[in-house]
């Protein structure tokens, strides 16, 4: 098949993150599998296994999209459409096969980026425009909570297929740091929430030593580095390899985020038998099993106080880390890439039919998971708030 990715950023992006691994994963295996793929983004981007297309900048590339497609990739088999809050609607100016892929549905993430009229055209376009342009096209989910969101947008459920994210596998017995090492990994934006967690530092810090690493870029970064206190180190953006080591090291990987679409570095850390504490968030929930692969927490209250706790005491932090590396190594990218093309297959078979037959996607039945419901959400002074 010939597979047209149209996505928000490359790989390359310097705000790149879970979505874009996840996209460049899936054109890598197609392409290696014998496929063809092209992804149109925006700029900045890099050479890479599959076609790469640049057309234009944040905003105008929604506009530039549609007329690029139909002066150059009309022989597309199947249009992917990753939808990062705002859709590319690729059924209004193409008659042929589509799909949807949703990472997390962001809800009170356009408050956090826009001012209140713009963020409420945002939350109008994804909860509104989202289900009706996509009616009669499969929409993929990274995630049961993902899968949970889209239905209560509307979504019926026998539309929506659920296609993990993977980690790449890694032999051997990690060393650990002697002295305490947290790490936490991402984009410094808002919804990540940093700022707690340096909060929670200050208090948890004294009792456990140590220090604590925050990796990542973003628009939030000046802001956080002058907040951060003693034993707090910022690096920036770090190369895979640097990032590695540090996961590989690390007692924990702490993810105060207040909402993923699965949480992609819970898995990477997993691999290194690193288990993550994080909070019962969409996402997040997905990617952690409280109390066997990691903990999570019901308040910023309690996350320090589960983290103290571990901290002190290492057969808890050994058994959760075997957890994790054991859930990792069963969910690679390779089997991420199989499930995606069956998805695609059944996506381009049944392009003439209404709605596909399945009340609950398979792939939920065959892991045990469950379409979750909506849920609360720890606001960052630790009480309940809408994700």
């Amino acid at each position: 098949m010939r597979f047209l990715f149209l996505s928000w950023r490359d790989l390359s992006h310097p705000l790149a993150g879970g979505s874009e691994v996840l996209v460049d994963n899936l054109a890598r295996g197609v392409v290696a599998r014998g496929h063809e793929a092209v992804l149109m983004c925006t700029g900045p981007v890099a050479r890479r296994d599959y076609g790469v297309v640049s057309v234009g900048g944040t905003y105008s590339h929604y506009l530039r999209v549609p007329v690029r497609y139909l002066r150059r990739h009309r022989q597309a088999d199947l249009v992917v459409d990753v939808v990062n809050g705002v859709p590319y609607c690729s059924p209004v100016w193409r008659r042929r096969p589509s799909m949807c892929l949703v990472n997390h549905i962001h809800t009170d993430h356009w408050g956090m980026w826009f001012p209140p009229p713009i963020a409420a055209i945002g939350r109008t376009v994804e909860s509104r425009a989202l289900p009706a342009v996509y009616r009669r096209r499969l929409v993929v989910a990274v995630s049961g909570s993902t899968a949970s969101a889209l239905a209560g947008l509307g979504v019926p459920p026998g539309q929506i297929r659920v296609v993990h994210n993977g980690v790449d596998s890694h032999e051997g017995r990690p060393v650990k740091s002697r002295p305490p090492l947290f790490v936490a990994v991402g984009r410094l934006v808002p919804h990540k929430r940093y700022d707690m967690l340096l909060r929670l530092w200050r208090t948890v810090g004294p009792a456990t030593g140590g220090r604590l690493v925050i990796v990542g870029e973003g628009p939030e970064a000046e802001r956080l580095r002058a907040k951060a206190g003693p034993n707090v180190s910022m690096p920036g953006r770090l190369g895979e390899e640097e990032k590695r080591r540090l996961l590989e090291s690390a007692w924990l990987l702490v993810h105060p985020s207040m909402v993923e679409g699965w949480g992609l570095v819970v898995l990477e850390a997993a691999a290194f038998e690193t288990p993550t504490l994080g909070f019962d968030v969409p996402g997040v929930r997905d990617s952690v099993i409280d109390g066997r692969t990691g903990r999570l927490a019901g308040s910023e209250e309690e996350m320090a106080k589960i983290w103290v706790e571990l901290a002190a005491d290492p057969t808890a932090r050994r058994a959760l880390g075997r957890g994790a590396r054991d859930r990792a190594r069963n969910l690679s990218w390779a089997s991420t890439v199989s499930r995606f093309i069956e998805v695609a297959e059944e996506a381009v078979a049944g392009h003439r039919s209404t709605v596909p037959p399945a009340e609950v996607d398979p792939a939920l039945e065959l892991t045990g998971e469950r379409i979750p419901p909506p849920s609360r959400v720890p606001t960052a002074h630790g009480g309940p708030g809408t994700a």
